[in-house]
């Protein structure tokens, strides 16, 4: 299976983008046109300040769950120079990439958490978990974090036909050129990557064929079906890989093209000398070359080098280069990108977790105290570390691998596709691990951003805004009958409630206007509308706040573990008694509190008409009981006139009139409510800026339920089903500490016994958790992940044992 251009290695995207590049001409001027260094630096430094890249990392509490279950994560946030994102968007997908489950996540101090209850009809199948950003969606899909879980239906897992996937004997070969290209003439390094149907790597071997069939060099796959090898391209020569597979399949791939002209990287890293870039080129001309190496929005590195018959090196310093990945361009005289090149310094510094339980073997009912401890280098406490906890049942369906923080944000989330097993190339030392991490790099390497946005003249746009506060949400509003942009409309948006929320905005030249909703949570309505007396014929249309792009990254399909029907049969029957006998406060949702000032703060007037004598018609309310504001009959009807308090005048425009947060420009209407359904009036009695928008005054009319009471709206108002941020579900876990408590009949045959996103170091000495187990005797597993105040990821793990008493 082709890998989609978008997860192309910076190899490969060289080759792509390097033609519109040497279109371009010089850029810099002035002193930058003397230090190209400088120019270079400068520009990417700019750049950089704009793309700020932001990360996510998601601790799922288990790898395997049951339709029905529920499913709890945490979200930890990273950006340089720091996270800013205050929501995050987390979805379950479906082998085709269709939304099975979406939340907005409030982000507070870098984390939130949050849960998905499964439907108990839910299909069997491997689901991607993915989480991102709104900033994060002006780049490529493939940034976003993304991890598959498996979800078994118990009625269909154990005997159901698999789910409909790739073919898992579909096999794929690819080759990068080291640098970006294969240039006749010069000597290259080839990495290559063989992997099935579902994306993972498989061990191969195989031989390079010239258009005489003559081989010219023989490979074979090192770890995780990656490999690398070296041979000289021969003027006019093309060439074909034969390939071995397992179960004798032979594939026959075509490498990249040869060019006649160009350049090739070799990197030489030997721990006992310095890191050795060089340079090779077929003109035999002088120049001079530029070395950048940057990493997480940092310049770490800037050299040049002379480009003497044919040949230019570097040699750098390891230790002046970032922990993680560093990312080598290489421009030629004209400060253009020739080449590119990654290099992965294993990070030192790391947030030590320790965590141990009070003893290793428990009993049924029984508490179970862990201490945790965190520490940064050089072994200092980390305060202000937060950490995240899960305990679970290791069986034979609990298999799949946990996923760590430290080797996510360190390696797998800098390079495109999956990385097999990421905490190998962190933990593994000797020569084939730097082989092997040789081999990733030359073959998952790719940069973040294009050089031509870097060097162009005008910044590039970015369509997505981050959301610094809570959620945007976005409406494009087009004239009537086309879908030509209908700019400079001043817009509300507002969510009927007792809390008086409204927003305006106005809507640019593409149509595009946008709201902020920082404190909405949970399921509801949103209504949009223009001023009718503005304009009275667009049409409003409500973006998607969750992203629509994908990585073309292969699923593997679900095979029912025939072999291990009881296993189903037994976790099944698990889940229906935790649910018959579930506590009532089990996934209970606590919403923070409200703030219930409406937006424009404390009115000048305000009017409980329960302590007035009620009138049933409310002209007869608002002539007697408000004397800030005058009503007129006029030939269209009825309206306000707000008295300016401030000028001793009266304003001469009407001002704006609200029902429970909603904007109602025909009073006619309004004055046709049933008063009795109003309980509170208040009155702003001076000009009041909202956004773009200025208004006469301001009277706003609050219903005791806050639902509109029935009020007929304008037909032109979109009325919209809106899901605000998602509350936090209470993760519920029986407490034996009485004697009645552990002698209860009920059962607890929990899977998973503990979770809590919400430790927090102290550095105080080690804080003490506690839990107890359940019923069910085994091994349970428990992982702990965690970022400190600084940014270090850090995890650990360890099991323990429920035993029955003899």
């Amino acid at each position: 299976m082709p890998t989609p251009p978008s997860c192309l290695p910076a190899v490969r995207a060289l080759g792509r983008w390097l033609p519109a590049l040497l279109l371009l001409g010089p850029v810099a001027t002035g002193r930058a046109a003397q230090d190209p260094l400088d120019s270079l630096r400068r520009a990417l430094g700019t750049y950089q300040q704009r793309a700020v890249a932001e990360k996510l990392f998601l601790h799922l509490d288990r790898p395997f769950y049951l339709s029905g279950e529920t499913m709890w994560y945490k979200v930890y946030a990273v950006s340089r120079p720091q996270a800013f994102s205050a929501v995050a968007y987390v979805e379950v997908l479906d082998q085709a990439n269709r939304p099975v489950l979406q939340a907005k996540i409030p982000v507070r101090q870098a984390t939130g958490h949050g849960s998905f209850q499964l439907p108990a009809s839910l299909a069997s199948g491997v689901y991607t978990v993915r989480a991102y950003t709104s900033w994060m969606q002006n780049f490529d899909p493939a940034y976003y974090f993304q991890r598959q879980v498996t979800v078994a239906n118990p009625r269909t897992a154990a005997d159901g036909p698999a789910t409909t996937g790739p073919d898992s004997v579909a096999y794929d070969v690819q080759f990068f050129p080291e640098g970006g290209q294969l240039v006749q003439g010069l000597r290259s390094t080839v990495g290559f990557k063989v992997t099935s149907g579902a994306g993972t790597g498989v061990g191969a071997q195989g031989r390079l064929l010239n258009q005489a069939g003559t081989t010219v060099a023989s490979f074979q796959t090192l770890r995780y079906g990656m490999g690398s090898f070296s041979f000289t391209p021969e003027p006019g020569a093309t060439y074909t890989a034969v390939v071995a597979l397992p179960g004798g399949r032979v594939l026959r791939r075509g490498l990249p093209r040869v060019y006649a002209q160009g350049y090739v990287l070799g990197l030489e890293d030997d721990d006992a000398k310095p890191l050795t870039l060089t340079v090779r080129s077929t003109s035999a001309r002088p120049e001079t070359m530029y070395l950048l190496s940057h990493s997480r929005q940092q310049v770490a590195l800037a050299a040049q080098a002379q480009l003497i018959n044919g040949q230019a090196t570097f040699l750098l310093d390891r230790t002046q280069l970032p922990e993680g990945v560093s990312r080598l361009t290489v421009f030629n005289a004209e400060q253009k990108p020739v080449a590119e090149r990654l290099f992965f310094r294993v990070p030192r510094q790391q947030l030590v977790i320790s965590a141990r339980p009070d003893k290793p073997q428990y009993a049924p009912r029984e508490p179970v105290r862990l201490a945790v401890a965190t520490a940064g280098a050089p072994a200092l406490p980390a305060p202000g570390a937060s950490l995240s906890v899960a305990v679970y049942r290791l069986d034979s369906l609990a298999t799949g691998p946990t996923p760590d923080i430290g080797s996510y944000l360190w390696l797998a989330s800098e390079v495109p596709g999956t990385v097999e097993h990421p905490e190998y190339y962190l933990t593994a030392t000797g020569p084939e691990a730097a082989a092997a991490t040789n081999n990733l790099l030359l073959t998952q390497g790719w940069s973040r951003f294009r050089w031509e946005d870097v060097r162009a003249p005008t910044p590039p746009a970015f369509p997505y805004p981050p959301e610094l506060y809570g959620p945007i949400m976005r409406a494009r509003l087009t004239q009537v009958g086309t879908t030509q942009p209908a700019p400079g409309l001043l817009t509300y948006l507002s969510v009927p409630s007792r809390i008086i929320r409204l927003q305006s905005g106005l809507s640019n030249a593409a149509g595009l206007v946008q709201f902020e909703l920082p404190e909405v949570y949970g399921p509801g309505e949103v209504m949009v509308q223009t001023n009718p007396r503005q304009d009275s014929t667009c049409r409003i249309e409500l973006l998607n706040p969750f992203s629509e792009r994908y990585p073309a990254a292969p699923v593997p399909a679900f095979v029912p573990l025939a072999q291990y029907p009881a296993d189903y049969t037994k976790r099944y029957f698990q889940q229906q008694v935790q649910r018959v006998f579930a506590n009532p406060a089990r996934g209970r949702y606590r919403l923070p509190p409200a703030d219930s000032t409406a937006f424009y703060g404390k009115a000048d007037e305000t009017y409980l008409l329960d302590r007035y004598t009620r009138f049933k018609v409310l002209e007869e309310v608002m002539r007697e009981y408000v004397p800030g504001v005058l009503v007129r009959r006029r030939k269209d009807g009825f309206h306000f006139m707000v008295v300016d308090r401030i000028n001793q005048t009266t304003f001469t425009e009407d001002p704006m009139v609200l029902l429970d947060g909603v904007p109602v420009f025909n009073l006619n209407k309004l004055m046709a409510l049933d008063p009795l359904k109003i309980q509170k009036l208040e009155v702003i009695t001076s000009r009041y800026f909202h956004g773009p928008a200025l208004y006469s005054g301001l009277v706003s009319f609050t219903t005791y339920k806050g639902d509109l009471e029935g009020f007929p709206l304008d037909p032109r108002v979109l009325v919209q089903q809106y899901e605000g941020l998602q509350g936090q579900r209470e993760f519920y876990a029986p407490r034996y500490d009485t004697p009645e408590a552990r002698r209860s009949r009920l059962p607890d045959l929990r899977n998973l016994l503990y979770w809590n996103p919400s430790v927090t170091a102290t550095g105080s000495g080690a804080q003490q958790l506690e839990f107890y187990t359940g019923d069910q005797a085994g091994r349970y597993l428990v992982v702990v992940q965690g970022l400190s105040a600084t940014g270090l990821p850090g995890s650990t793990s360890f099991t323990f044992e429920v035993k029955q008493p003899l």
